[in-house]
């Protein structure tokens, strides 16, 4: 019986339209999972994955510490 030889950095569009792609792909272009991506066709067999940036990632804990000790405590108790 002859053995399949996996080839690294190859992959096979499913008959779901679905890509695996290799690990060794996404560390080199530093993505992760759960990254949200932009799909774009760039030219005839060519397609092009883009993380897309979250707009607020600039300004998380830009305000650590604008509100006092007990604060969020004292506006959950205003919701009972």
């Amino acid at each position: 019986m002859a053995r399949k030889v996996k080839q690294t950095g190859r992959t096979r569009l499913s008959s779901k339209h679905q890509v695996t792609i290799p690990v060794r792909v996404l560390r080199e272009a530093g993505l992760h999972t759960g990254d949200a991506l932009a799909v774009e066709a760039t030219a005839a067999g060519e397609i092009r994955l883009v993380r897309l940036e979250d707009p607020l990632a600039p300004y998380a804990g830009a305000l650590t510490g604008a509100y006092g000790p007990g604060y969020l405590e004292r506006l959950r108790s205003e919701w009972e």
